[in-house]
């Protein structure tokens, strides 16, 4: 007596999927172009750095790490210091990220979530990314033109009113660090704005649902678990936005006076690295283009320093989550 159940699986055609040669061959060629491509990008970094290793070798020599610690710039007597300008990028660098964290994130939030109708937050989305496609002395013309009569006022009265405080211990110029780092918090915002709200649009929705099921409010929902889900993007756009700012040439260079005088206060004229290369670099000779390329060397270990610090930072935040 035959069976009423029978085979299923010997009268439905085979799933299986097998690649043709042509196929495994462009897959094995992507991949290798990959490699390629990966390595090339490995090889030029390490080529650029042993470059301006090599030409700052007689600075390295001739003051050693003095170099870092000493503010005195003279080309005429030979005698170089970069702390100044290695204290203008850091500060105006952390000063930009310190404001344009908090307004990028929430630019992001509001972005991301359901605040505003989509033909209202598509534009804004638009208008933020188009900010990144600005070129910097634009930047730089506003801050001139605009932005230091706007904030001559406020600047002075700080100093009149904190100036026993030594932020703000020196009388405003027009141009300063201040401004430097307001101009490059505008610069560096829509790259924060950018990587958050894709880090929060990348959270999956299931997670939102079950928070709502569980009787979470909406922003219950945003701060405990969108948030800390999208945590390791927000970061990493953080310090990429950080980089970004500690190499900004000109609108720095236009802003902040290129000062060699140093000065813990923010209202002070200052210098950063990358002012300091630009001012100096095309008529520089001898012994200075040396002590140039070990600045541009400082500066190529700061970034590197941030880019480390900034995936040990993102590693342990995804461990965490």
């Amino acid at each position: 007596m035959a069976s009423p159940f029978h085979d299923v699986s010997s009268t439905q055609p085979s799933m299986s999927y097998k690649q043709s040669g042509l196929s495994r061959a462009l897959d094995k060629g992507f991949v290798r172009l990959t490699i390629i491509c990966a390595s090339g990008v490995a090889l030029t970094l390490l080529l650029i750095a042993f470059q301006v290793g090599r030409d700052a070798i007689p600075a390295i020599q001739e003051f050693g790490l003095k170099f870092l610690t000493t503010s005195r710039w003279n080309p005429v007597e030979s005698i170089y210091g970069a702390w100044t300008q290695i204290y203008g990028t850091l500060v105006t660098s952390f000063m930009a990220l310190l404001i344009a964290l908090p307004i990028g994130v929430g630019v992001a939030i509001v972005l991301s979530e359901d605040f505003l109708p989509l033909k209202v937050q598509k534009p804004l989305v638009f208008m933020i990314e188009l900010l990144a496609a600005i070129p910097s002395v634009v930047y730089g013309l506003w801050g001139i033109f605009v932005l230091a009569p706007i904030l001559q006022g406020p600047s002075l009265w700080l100093y009149q009113h904190f100036k026993w405080i030594p932020l703000f211990s020196t009388p405003p110029t027009g141009r300063g660090i201040y401004i430097a780092g307001i101009v490059l918090a505008i610069m560096i915002l829509p790259i924060v704005a950018a990587i958050s709200r894709d880090s929060l649009v990348a959270v999956p929705s299931e997670l939102r649902q079950a928070a709502y099921g569980l009787g979470a409010t909406r922003w219950e929902t945003l701060f405990q678990v969108i948030i800390p889900t999208a945590i390791s993007g927000i970061i990493g756009g953080a310090m990429l936005a950080l980089g970004r700012a500690m190499g900004e040439t000109m609108a720095v260079t236009m802003l902040i006076g290129n000062s060699s005088v140093p000065s813990p206060s923010l209202l002070a004229q200052g210098s950063t690295i990358s002012s300091l290369l630009a001012n100096q670099f095309a008529e520089a000779d001898g012994l200075q283009i040396s002590a140039l390329m070990y600045a541009a060397l400082v500066l190529f270990g700061l970034t590197l320093v941030v880019n480390v610090f900034a995936e040990m930072i993102v590693s342990r935040v995804r461990m965490k989550v």
